[in-house]
């Protein structure tokens, strides 16, 4: 297998995968959708609430606040050692707010969420949760546990996710004359018109959508779009919980522990 990374940011990778099958870079996409946990707020305790949203309402929004996680800090809890439904500081993290509009309407936002742990706090402070006219407030305890995105979104540590093939393109250079008609119709700007003949200028962004074979007026068409078996472009945007280096390492050892355990049981029926 090779994997070269094409794009890396604080939220977003891209890398090229080449000698593998798509059953196996599916296996990553569902892991990193659904088998990488983070945390997300999952029991809220309302002490006073005179907002005109009702307590369900604002539980839902708390609990879809992005958190950063500390995944080395804190155990799932069915996997913690307290065996508590109320956890422990092992497996949970407590967050308080307490905000009164004195004067006027004002918003609250999640940066005014106090947390015990200042590596578990909110992805952005500017998450709106509720207005307070003068008057009304909001006093409640909410409580992060770590999750799985199979059991509810919030726990999902990506917005984005996706895989396709790597692109191939050929232009044969006899045939095209090089009129443009392929570099106009293309939404992706991967054609490119230099010196009198056209050029690829960004395969990766290719979707294979193949309306430059459709727009060449020549016959045959003097450019094929294809893609390239066991050859991939993984394509990977974290919520913020976590960097996404560290949710593609997450996925590749939970894949390989399913793989150990499958192995496993095969052997035991075997046997």
């Amino acid at each position: 297998m090779e994997i070269k990374v094409l794009e890396k940011g604080d939220k977003n990778m891209r890398l090229l995968i080449k000698g593998v099958d798509t059953p196996f870079v599916n296996a990553l996409r569902r892991n990193a959708l659904a088998e990488v946990p983070c945390m997300a707020i999952d029991d809220v305790v309302i002490i006073e609430n005179s907002s005109v949203l009702q307590d369900e309402i604002v539980a839902h929004r708390l609990g879809l606040i992005p958190l950063k996680t500390d995944l080395d800090g804190y155990n799932l809890p069915e996997e913690c050692s307290c065996k508590s439904e109320f956890g422990c500081n092992l497996c949970r993290v407590t967050l308080t707010l307490d905000r009164e509009a004195k004067e006027g309407t004002v918003t609250v936002y999640s940066g005014e969420l106090v947390s015990e742990n200042p590596n578990i706090v909110p992805v952005s402070d500017k998450v709106p949760i509720t207005k307070l006219v003068k008057g009304q407030k909001l006093r409640l305890e909410a409580y992060a546990r770590l999750g799985k995105g199979k059991n509810h979104a919030k726990w999902q540590p990506v917005s984005t996710c996706t895989y396709k093939y790597l692109p191939q393109i050929k232009i044969d250079s006899k045939n095209c004359d090089a009129c443009g008609k392929c570099v106009e119709i293309c939404p992706r700007k991967v054609l490119e018109k230099s010196e009198g003949k056209i050029e690829i200028r960004d395969l990766p962004a290719c979707t294979l959508c193949q309306d430059c074979m459709d727009a060449c007026p020549k016959e045959p068409s003097a450019i094929e779009v294809g893609w390239e078996e066991n050859a991939f472009i993984f394509s990977l945007e974290s919520t913020g919980v976590l960097p996404p280096e560290r949710i593609m390492e997450e996925a590749v050892k939970i894949l390989e522990k399913q793989l150990k355990e499958l192995a496993s049981q095969i052997k035991v029926r075997k046997t």
